[in-house]
């Protein structure tokens, strides 16, 4: 009978039970309990504040410094973290350096370059390059020569040549040389990128009108309009609108593809082809990420550019009219179309067409790409959330 009482008392003691003083416990709590709640809403208050604040601080040092906290890099990043901040420079371009400063370069005044002109070329195109890279020398703009057939002393007669940065590499595309030699930290510096093909007409294009135009409209991607006698255009909405300075959209009734007010995607709205798109600093640092790195081609990728837009693709893509260019379509890497280039190998006594493989080869990276973008958006479902509607 005593160990029970003992028991129960022992019960009372630890559940406040014990002469009676759960009632007075239960009375101060119940006093408590409004002071508390503030103090619980006050602190979530507090805490929210400071993680939005630290993902901020995050997303602006990702900004500013993308090789000290860029997750790609890895083992680079952590690296970096043993050098002190202030030594680390974050920025890049391809401006040409002296090897020594002598009195005369001290007494220039130091225009930095703000836009980039990159463009792959033979030498079989060389007067169409210099023409068109003669519109770009009056707004102090960086050129970029990717030869793709090797030749680069043939270009050596040209003053502003002397100046350029000439990459080579034998039989390879615009997109194989953007996305090794272009990555948006060596980029960083440069307001636009324009990635032209060698075989436009710029007679009437100005490149300082043009930039004033996509400034003012507030273009992260753009092209100039098409010459509609321009040959090998493949898209109605990049065709010159005469009366308009620039359009961002096309309506037709015709054709299989439709377009109506209620088109969201290309190549309704939001398009521009590969042959001549102009890019923010911030649509490039998502463009060169959709490069393939071993799709050379770059068939399908203009359809996805419009996720680049930096928002609304409907608003932030555009074609500008009043500044315009005639494509040309003049065959140059890999020989002419429907020129058949003779096997060096004797014994296979048969010719190759070349453009007709490429083609192939095009065709057959297209399908790829599209394949994996589907699988892409499929796996990540925090992408589908956010674009399920701009598809």
């Amino acid at each position: 009978m005593r160990a029970f009482k003992s028991w129960r008392w022992l019960f009372k003691r630890e559940h406040g039970l014990y002469d009676g003083s759960y009632l007075g416990i239960c009375k101060s709590s119940m006093k408590q309990l409004p002071l508390m709640g503030v103090v619980c809403i006050v602190m979530i208050f507090i805490v929210s504040l400071t993680t939005n604040y630290q993902y901020q601080q995050t997303e602006l040092e990702e900004k500013l410094n993308p090789f000290y906290t860029s997750k790609e890099t890895g083992v680079t990043a952590k690296t970096l973290k043993r050098l002190p901040r202030g030594i680390i420079e974050i920025n890049s371009d391809l401006e040409p350096k002296p090897l020594w400063s002598s009195s005369s370069l001290k007494s220039k005044v130091n225009v930095r370059s703000h836009n980039l002109l990159a463009i792959p070329v033979g030498i079989k195109q060389k007067r169409n390059v210099d023409s068109i890279v003669q519109k770009f020398l009056p707004e102090n703009f960086t050129i970029i020569l990717f030869h793709y057939d090797g030749n680069v002393n043939g270009w050596w007669n040209f003053k502003w040549s002397k100046s350029a940065i000439h990459v080579v590499g034998l039989n390879q595309t615009k997109w194989w040389f953007a996305k090794r030699f272009l990555h948006p930290a060596v980029v960083s510096l440069y307001d636009y990128i324009f990635l032209w093909d060698e075989d436009l007409g710029v007679e009437n294009f100005d490149a300082g009108r043009y930039l004033d135009i996509v400034r003012s409209e507030r273009l992260e991607i753009s092209q100039p309009a098409l010459d509609p006698n321009s040959t090998g255009i493949h898209h109605r909405i990049t065709i010159r609108k005469r009366l308009k300075r620039l359009h961002r959209r096309i309506y037709q009734t015709r054709g299989s593809s439709k377009c109506t007010r209620s088109s969201e995607g290309p190549p309704c709205t939001g398009f521009v082809e590969g042959m001549a798109p102009v890019f923010s600093r911030s649509a490039w640092r998502c463009v060169w990420h959709i490069i393939q790195n071993d799709l050379v081609h770059g068939w399908g990728m203009d359809m996805k550019l419009g996720y680049c837009a930096q928002g609304d693709r409907t608003k932030r893509v555009g074609v500008v009219d009043s500044e315009y260019v005639v494509h040309q379509s003049t065959q140059s890497l890999g020989g002419p179309s429907g020129k058949a280039m003779k096997s060096k190998e004797p014994v296979k006594k048969h010719a190759v067409n070349v453009r007709s493989e490429i083609r192939k080869q095009s065709t057959l990276e297209l399908q790829i790409f599209d394949e994996r973008w589907e699988k892409a958006s499929k796996e990540d479902e925090q992408w589908m959330g956010v674009n399920r509607n701009s598809q």
